[in-house]
């Protein structure tokens, strides 16, 4: 079998010349997996830095954050049950309902009501003179079931309450809380008032 005379010694690894409270430490090279972890982790640092610091193409975090609060913000709002004025305020204030109800606007109202929400066939919505009231609520309403007699159309069909919510936030975002609100009886070209 094994002759114990000619084994040889196992072979002692080596330590390195300082010692720090008696503590030795082996003199060994880190394993590979961990060096090309290490070399991975500092050009990761590296592209980030130039990517987000130096070229700034990364949007940086005062933006990233304003960003997913206002994603936030439009999932609340979208989750809302029922509506009334003060939703619709809010709707009116956040970026995506204003962006997706101009998009609803220049689509279906625009015809009648100008791209720049100033009137032609329709009213001016711009100023503070109403035809059917001009809270948020009553602004709904009226996109909803449309006025047949002066010809404007009952929406509620067709775009569905998610665009009506979005198109009155639009025209909404032009006008402040508590701004007075003007009955004028009829439509009149250009919101001009009524002649007395």
């Amino acid at each position: 079998m094994n002759d114990p005379a000619q084994t040889p010694p196992p072979e002692e690894d080596a330590f390195r010349p300082h010692s720090y409270d008696g503590i030795r430490e082996y003199d060994k090279r880190l394993p590979n997996w961990w060096l090309w972890t290490f070399y991975v982790t500092i050009i990761f640092a590296v592209i980030y830095w130039l990517y987000y610091f130096t070229t700034r193409v990364g949007p940086d975090d005062p933006t990233a954050l304003a960003g997913e609060l206002a994603r936030i913000e439009t999932a609340k709002l979208e989750a809302v049950a029922t509506l009334n004025d003060d939703a619709l305020w809010k709707m009116s204030r956040n970026d995506s309902f204003v962006a997706a109800g101009r998009t609803t606007f220049e689509t279906t109202c625009a015809a009648c009501h100008n791209l720049k929400l100033t009137g032609g066939i329709g009213p001016n919505l711009l100023d503070q003179q109403w035809i059917h009231g001009g809270t948020p609520m009553e602004i709904f309403h009226t996109v909803t079931n449309g006025v047949p007699a002066k010809g404007m159309p009952t929406w509620g069909p067709v775009l569905g309450t998610k665009k009506i919510t979005e198109a009155v936030a639009y025209i909404l975002s032009h006008h402040t809380p508590g701004e007075p609100i003007v009955i004028v009886p009829s439509p009149t070209p250009g919101g001009a008032p009524p002649a007395p």
